[in-house]
């Protein structure tokens, strides 16, 4: 697992000790990051159920301003931590140990890039989504919400304040892409 772009480019990236966390997969972050590029100049990322860190610090590394990195999992937030040491990015960031769900319903900030990539199977994907529909604000105008799940967790949702744009599917890795709806003038 490595930076694929940007100004760490090519550092490698430490993997949290044991088995329960599920990285993005290098070619998998490529293609993401070809379709992000684009829109990451000065953009405010949050990274829920960050993991190694690995999605945020690829943005904060080809151009994003900041990002908060979101986990429980002591692990996790070492880890991320250390791996914004090792890529020099630690100045532009945030490592908080805090609930998905709970920094959903309290964060007063808003975000340009929400990526959430958490555990598999536990329809915890679903349950974030619903927060973030309930918090259309943390979301920009224009911004971009990325779920990363199993395609085998896949189900359409209906949701009010936010809609599916597309989805990409890369071996077992779906991203799924949503913005804020648009609501029509009376």
């Amino acid at each position: 697992m490595r930076v694929v772009g940007g100004i760490a480019k090519g550092k490698r990236l430490k993997a949290v000790p044991g088995h329960t966390v599920r990285p993005i997969l290098d070619r998998v972050k490529t293609a993401l990051f070809d379709v992000l590029r684009p829109q990451l100049a000065g953009a405010r990322v949050l990274d829920l159920f960050a993991g190694t860190g690995s999605v945020g610090i690829e943005a904060l590394s080809q151009g994003a301003a900041h990002c908060v990195f979101i986990d429980l999992d002591s692990s996790s937030l070492q880890t991320i931590k250390q791996n914004l040491i090792h890529t020099r990015l630690a100045g532009k960031a945030a490592v908080l140990r805090r609930n998905a769900f709970s920094f959903i319903k309290n964060c007063q900030a808003e975000f340009d890039l929400i990526y959430v990539a958490p555990p598999q199977y536990l329809g915890m994907w679903i349950k974030a989504l619903r927060g973030l529909d309930r918090h259309p604000e943390l979301l920009a105008a224009g911004g971009r919400l990325i779920v990363q799940i199993d395609p085998k967790e896949y189900e359409p949702l209906r949701l009010g304040k936010l809609h599916e744009l597309r989805q990409k599917k890369y071996g077992n890795t779906l991203l799924v892409f949503y913005a804020r709806t648009v609501q029509a003038l009376p």
